[in-house]
């Protein structure tokens, strides 16, 4: 297990407690620098955007934009949730509907312990994800940009947790890094999933256990991405090219992802 070492505690809306600062596994002193509680009962959109549509990986979802049936906000909870229904989003009549939310052109960080509690949802085609990319992505692309999965689970392999890094090589996408992780019945509890990033590597964490490190010398990308700012996505998606792969159970629907906060700390 993972000693946390807290210098102090502070009150955020009168009762929850946050760490303002933690050490991290290399014994580091980091503070924190950005988080969302999600106290409230509307995004921030100080801090958030919608991203809406149909985006990656051949998914059935269409995301859509502040519909409080695929996003709300619950006892201090962000709740995602995908349904199965018929929904007219203007030039067309889509299946199936959920909600992605990303800090683009809001925030973005080089480094840091990035900490998120979250539940996730069960069920084949269910693929929840807490991810980032480049901020330079509009000007050099996916994969050359670079990617960090913080965590995804696809439901046709339950209890099971993925960490991996996207990039390019020879102009063609390459992953590496890849993690994964079991663990007990995670449709029913929250877990909290921790990516220390540095300029040595990555260091992986689930409810304080190191489950697995990156060393910077063992990603061969070129160019290599994870020197540069990224900002940070949460959506769920159902179906697609790897969430999809055994198909969509119709009785996961509704489908609910819920995050209790997001912390940032470097």
């Amino acid at each position: 297990m993972l000693g946390v070492t807290i210098a102090f505690l502070y009150p955020l809306y009168g009762t929850a407690l946050i760490n303002d600062t933690v050490v991290t596994t290399k014994g580091k002193t980091l503070k924190l620098v950005w988080n969302d509680e999600f106290n409230s009962n509307s995004l921030d959109t100080s801090k958030w955007k919608f991203d809406v549509g149909y985006l990656r990986n051949n998914e059935i979802q269409y995301y859509t934009y502040n519909r409080s049936k695929n996003l709300r906000f619950e006892d201090g909870k962000l709740i995602i949730e995908a349904h199965r229904e018929k929904y007219d989003y203007g030039k067309g009549i889509a299946s199936c509907t959920s909600a992605e939310i990303t800090t683009f052109g809001k925030a973005s960080w080089k480094y840091g312990r990035f900490e998120i509690k979250a539940k996730v949802p069960k069920g084949k085609g269910t693929w929840p994800a807490l991810w980032m990319m480049g901020t330079n992505i509009h000007s050099i692309g996916w994969p050359r940009c670079g990617e960090i999965d913080i965590m995804e689970y696809v439901g046709f392999n339950p209890s099971t947790f993925h960490f991996t890094l996207h990039g390019s090589k020879n102009r063609k996408h390459t992953g590496t890094g890849s993690i994964t992780h079991k663990t007990t019945k995670p449709e029913e509890s929250m877990g909290i999933f921790v990516v220390e990033w540095d300029e040595e590597g990555f260091r992986y964490i689930i409810d304080d256990v190191l489950v697995g490190e990156v060393k910077r010398e063992a990603i061969d990308m070129d160019p290599y991405p994870f020197d540069a700012p990224m900002f940070l996505l949460i959506n769920l998606a159902i179906g697609g090219n790897w969430g999809g792969q055994q198909g969509v159970d119709e009785s996961i629907f509704p489908a609910r992802y819920e995050i209790d906060y997001v912390r940032i700390y470097q």
